[in-house]
């Protein structure tokens, strides 16, 4: 049976369709499926992770607003060493404090509304009456800290703790903040092409100043306050302080955090796996194979 009988009365010739899908043969060669084409990976602003949150001042009472980091956008991942958080394109510290333009009330977002009257006080007169106010436009465009801003507003937060007589860990939190964040410029600066080899310098030895701030100011805390401590359970702290004090070369006193943990019955698993490669870190090094 011919496929294409009946077609004779619109005057078309009668084709063979025995071998309907047979393979037609061709003298030019045959073409080569396209190769794939490798996707591009997308490129990522910090401007994505950023919203900007109208918050209140409770010492002035101005509505302002503060750059914030949307926590449901952004990917953690493997913390450094002393526990400094890292996320995926973008560096979470630059954002964790809060400045009022108008009278320069600063504080890191966790204690920013936690102000007693006494304080208020302290804070109006130390701060306020010599703060030179700064405008805030309307629409201001969404564009990220950089880490020299980021670190001027930490040093207002500072300087509003020592004004309020704050306690020893929260001075202390905010040097190892204000450490973190000369880290975090330090490898963005180590990233160019030309490097600043002066600004790297100043960097480091920013970095090194505050981060021995913190461990002072941490011991200081650890002796007179209770936990927890700027939101860390005590095992958090022990494991914090064994590895600055390891990376300031104190071992003795890093070896007696990591022993505070062990013992702990209250310290997390994860605390103590930490501690105990640390210990391994530090003995390795005490038999010279580190």
């Amino acid at each position: 049976m011919n496929l294409l009988s009946g077609l004779e009365k619109f005057g078309l010739d009668q084709m063979d369709t025995d071998h309907l899908f047979e393979e037609e043969k061709s003298d030019t060669p045959a073409r080569k499926a396209p190769e794939p084409v490798p996707k591009k990976e997308p490129v990522h602003s910090e401007t994505e992770f950023l919203l900007d949150k109208s918050i209140r001042c409770p010492v002035c009472d101005n509505v302002f607003r503060t750059r914030m980091v949307k926590t449901g956008r952004v990917k953690r991942m493997e913390p450094d060493f002393d526990l400094r958080p890292r996320f995926q394109y973008i560096d979470t510290n630059k954002y964790d404090v809060s400045s009022c333009p108008q009278c320069g009330y600063t504080a890191m977002n966790r204690y920013f509304t936690h102000l007693s009257t006494g304080q208020v006080k302290m804070i109006e007169e130390g701060v306020c009456h010599k703060f030179k106010g700064q405008k805030q436009p309307k629409e201001e465009p969404m564009e990220p800290y950089s880490y020299e801003k980021a670190i001027e507003r930490y040093k207002l937060a500072l300087y509003n703790t020592l004004v309020k007589k704050g306690k020893n860990s929260e001075k202390a939190y905010e040097c190892l903040k204000i450490s973190w964040l000369y880290r975090g410029w330090i490898e963005e600066l180590s990233k160019a092409k030309k490097k600043d080899e002066k600004t790297l310098a100043e960097c480091r030895k920013e970095e090194a100043t505050y981060y021995e701030q913190a461990y002072e100011g941490f011991l200081k805390a650890i002796a007179s306050e209770n936990f927890p401590m700027c939101g860390m359970e005590e095992s958090t702290v022990n494991l914090l302080m064994a590895n600055i004090a390891y990376k300031l070369g104190k071992v003795d006193i890093a070896s007696r955090f990591i022993s505070m943990i062990l013992t702990s019955q209250a310290a997390s698993r994860v605390a103590k796996d930490r501690a105990m490669l640390l210990k391994e870190e530090i003995i390795a090094k005490l038999h010279g194979k580190g």
